[in-house]
């Protein structure tokens, strides 16, 4: 069951994710780096699953692209059909 709280705390990480993305987009990590570095960490310290589920849509609506390395871990960027045109 989605509360109307978690939606609201869904969109805060994805306006996150998001808001880093549009800043820095070339970059990519995986889900402990974004949740480490990307993320406002005392806001998001204990919603690693929160973030994953996230990440998990926004690569099912094509906004992010996922990786698999040769570990296993999955590495996240922006989708480069999304990526701003360089300038001229």
């Amino acid at each position: 069951m989605t509360t109307t709280a978690s939606v609201g705390d869904d969109r805060e990480v994805e306006s996150a994710v998001l808001a880093y993305l549009d800043r820095h987009p070339g970059a990519s990590d995986t889900l402990d780096g974004i949740a480490e570095w990307w993320l406002p960490r005392q806001r998001y310290v204990t919603a690693r699953h929160r973030i994953e589920g996230v990440l998990t849509r926004l690569v099912a609506d094509g906004v992010l692209q996922r990786r698999r390395l040769a570990d296993g871990t999955a590495l996240y960027a922006l989708d480069p059909a999304r990526r701003a045109a360089p300038p001229a």
